[in-house]
């Protein structure tokens, strides 16, 4: 299997190359030369397995080099309080529940697998150099990334992230990080701002004899490649409850593309999966251009309850520009030249044959949390409730699957004004990995504007 970037402009690599160098360098992302191809009785094989298993089986897909990924996969999912992803139900509903990691977000799916596979990939590449990982968050990623590399050896981690953008509890999560290889910067602007200078230091190509420079943003396709494995697993649990409806839709709150995506790529490999349905918040680029074709960043980033959702440059929808037969350069050049792009007619007709979008407020996020704890006594969290706001209760989407992200715990404020209470633990158990950062000290407070965040960088690499 080989891997090719959506610019076109840089050689094919293997995936453990790809998994190394994180972004193209040509600027672009690294997407499969051709899409594996599940059996027709995918789901009737994986059935018996276990989540750790079905994983395994998915990545060899796309990673035929790096052998038997049994031992790998069980490795990086012990850490989990249960089954990894599990598909219960709410209301009319069902709901894949990915926040069971030692992080209590969906980002641990895939970046407590991450660090396995970069390793992997070193012995497989003959690569010796240490890997230092630079990544922005819009809130879970960047813990995700701090606790899944914790002293690896042979690797170092920065994480840049919004000073004002994440809520506090994801904010307490990343300044207390343990860890003798880790760091953490926040930035005096938005998430945009921390991933454009991200970006822009990826540009200078920094990588040396002495270091390897990637990413565990989902830029990196190791961090895309273990979230298709759960929406494949999720399909087959959701043949397991005997639904009326054989081609589910599949609805996904939506920041930066890569969930959304991931389900796409299932899709595309046999999964028999319905309309794909991407929630947005206030800040509804997405929305914008899977109605109308345009996509424009050119508008003020709100603020929300939901911070993991406040991007308006959203990475990997590069990548389903890639997919769908986009002129990717051409939209990426006036992406950053214009701020805006309009998509051709083709590639606006199979955008829309794949998604349906829309987006919620805050105030309708509550709303719906508030429902939801009424009418099932369960309680989610602000951006599982952008998605549930559109098909909870809507029969159009009747046995649809909502992708739930994150633990309402990550949140308590927002869900707190929601359900009326005072203390979140009267409505559900509070896992240990959150009350504890309530408690550790606090070990970094370094902030950055924009602009300096390349020279933070360059200091941290001495």
């Amino acid at each position: 299997m080989r891997y090719i970037s959506t610019r076109g402009q840089s050689p094919p690599v293997s995936g453990a190359e790809a998994i190394l160098r994180g972004p193209a360098p040509d600027g672009g992302l690294y997407v499969p030369e051709r899409m594996p191809v599940l059996p027709g009785d995918f789901a009737e094989r994986l059935a018996p397995l276990d989540y750790p298993a079905r994983a395994a089986y998915v990545l060899s897909l796309f990673l035929p080099e790096f052998g038997r990924l049994d031992g790998l996969c069980r490795e990086a999912y012990q850490r989990f309080d249960g089954p990894p992803a599990p598909l219960g139900r709410l209301g009319d509903v069902f709901m894949l529940e990915l926040w069971h990691g030692p992080t209590c977000a969906f980002k641990d799916m895939a970046l407590q697998v991450l660090p396995l596979l970069v390793n992997k990939a070193k012995e497989l590449t003959g690569e010796t150099r240490d890997v230092y990982i630079l990544t922005a968050t819009s809130g879970d990623t960047g813990k995700a990334a701090l606790e899944g590399f914790k002293d690896i050896p042979g690797t170092r981690v920065l994480v840049f992230y919004p000073e004002e953008g994440v809520s506090e509890v994801q904010k307490l999560q990343m300044v207390t990080q343990e860890g003798e290889n880790v760091c953490i910067c926040a930035v005096r602007g938005n998430f945009d701002d921390a991933q454009n200078g991200v970006k822009r230091v990826f540009a200078k190509d920094l990588s040396n004899d002495r270091f390897l420079l990637s990413s565990a943003n989902s830029i990196n396709l190791g961090r895309l490649l273990p979230q298709v494995a759960y929406y494949v697993s999720a399909y087959t649990d959701y043949l397991g409850q005997s639904p009326a409806v054989p081609n589910p839709a599949v609805c996904v709150p939506t920041g930066n593309f890569g969930n959304i995506l991931a389900a796409l790529y299932a899709k595309r490999m046999g999964v028999p999966f319905g309309r794909l349905v991407c929630a947005s918040n206030k800040n509804n680029v997405l929305t914008n251009v899977i109605q109308t074709g345009v996509y424009d960043r050119k508008r003020p980033l709100a603020k929300t309850e939901s911070p993991s959702m406040d991007i308006l440059i959203s990475s990997n929808f590069e990548r389903a520009l890639h997919l769908l037969g986009a002129d990717v350069n051409d939209c990426m050049a006036r992406l950053a030249a214009d701020g805006k792009y309009t998509l051709d007619g083709d590639t606006f007709t199979a955008l829309q044959a794949e998604f349906d979008a829309f987006w919620r407020g805050d105030e309708e996020g509550k709303a719906c949390i508030r429902k939801v704890y009424e009418e099932t006594g369960q309680v989610i969290d602000p951006h599982t409730a952008v998605a549930a706001a559109e098909v909870y209760d809507n029969e159009l989407y009747r046995d649809c699957i909502v992708v739930s992200t994150a633990h309402p715990g990550k949140f308590p404020q927002a869900v707190l004004e929601a359900l009326g209470g005072a203390d979140l633990g009267q409505y559900l158990p509070i896992p240990q990995a959150l009350t504890d950062a309530q408690t550790k000290p606090r070990r970094f407070s370094a902030s950055v504007a924009p602009d300096g965040i390349e020279g933070f960088v360059l200091d941290w690499l001495l």
